[in-house]
């Protein structure tokens, strides 16, 4: 079974940066993918980055493209999410998932697994 652990999350004033990280236990394959998604109050959840093929790979989302920086430690079983030049819109609760086999997209009904999220705030 997989298990998904988020930390990192934070309040930070507006062009600060945090880095997310999700220890992920049970994952048979470090060519499976696994993907940041967020969700602000109100809105739908929302893919932000997802890297795959054991790090090898990445796909962002166009809003933080060229800010955030999704890795892949493959001996730790951690993905981490950089954050630079925060803005108030990524303010949101942040989770991590993963898949059972190597994709770029963030359809979220290929990832089965979630973890419990880690909140994120940004203030202008």
């Amino acid at each position: 079974q997989v298990h998904l652990v988020e930390s990192g999350g934070d309040s930070v004033q507006a062009g600060g940066s945090l880095t997310l990280s999700c220890v992920a236990s049970g994952v048979t394959s470090s060519t499976n993918s696994i993907a940041w998604f967020r969700q602000a109050p109100g809105k739908e959840r929302e893919g932000v980055a997802v890297t795959g093929n054991g790090g090898r790979s990445s796909y962002y989302a166009n809003s933080v493209k060229g800010r955030f920086t999704i890795s892949r430690d493959n001996a730790k079983n951690t993905v981490n999410l950089q954050m630079n030049s925060l803005k108030p819109e990524d303010t949101a609760m942040y989770y991590c998932a993963a898949a059972t086999f190597f994709h770029l997209t963030f359809r979220r009904a290929d990832f089965p697994y979630w973890g419990q999220g880690t909140q994120v705030t940004v203030s202008s």
